[in-house]
């Protein structure tokens, strides 16, 4: 889990033209962007990953297929692509990708530790066998497939989403329904 350079933006999304460390600008509390993929199957179910045992935040939980941070000379489309390849071995073209929103969110996982990132989320239909998906272990522990409507029950539930990473359940739906929009 090295540390990597990203852009830094204003609070509106704006580059500010400031390249810092990640781990500076979430010390510091200073907007970035990240990437978050949700790789759906034709059957309508997702792939949900659990994060690794010593991430620095909400570690052991289950989580969005493949996310992380835009490096400050990549493209939204080309940390989606990087990041799927590095996370879970699977080489995919951008047309593969369909981004379904571009969302604010703040929160403070732990003392001293402010994520404040703009998520660029895009959708995109497993071509793959699972089995053939090789997992980056020092992020992920474990992948697995779950039913697109049971990930949304898990989170509504007070007793298993815990188990999950807190997205909010505003954020879920809007994934469900984008993979539901791919699904017709």
């Amino acid at each position: 889990m090295a540390d990597e350079l990203i852009a830094i933006l204003s609070e509106t999304g704006t580059p500010t033209g400031e390249i810092l460390l990640k781990s500076e600008a979430h010390r510091l509390g200073l907007y970035h962007a990240s990437v978050h993929i949700w790789i759906y199957t034709p059957d309508g179910e997702v792939l949900v990953q659990q994060r690794a045992a010593d991430k620095d935040t909400f570690p052991n939980l289950w989580d969005i297929s493949v996310a992380g941070h835009i490096a400050a000379d990549e493209t939204p489309i080309d940390a989606a692509l990087r990041e799927i390849e590095e996370e879970i071995g699977w080489t995919i073209t951008p047309n593969q990708l369909l981004l379904i929103a571009r969302n604010l969110s703040k929160k403070v996982p732990k003392p001293d530790f402010y994520d404040h990132e703009f998520h660029y989320i895009y959708v995109a239909k497993l071509t793959a066998p699972i089995d053939t998906l090789i997992v980056q272990e020092e992020e992920v522990a474990a992948i697995k497939l779950i039913p697109t409507a049971q990930l949304i029950a898990d989170i509504q539930d007070p007793a298993t989403s815990k188990y999950y990473v807190p997205h909010g359940s505003e954020y879920y739906t809007m994934v469900y329904e984008g993979i539901l929009d791919q699904l017709k």
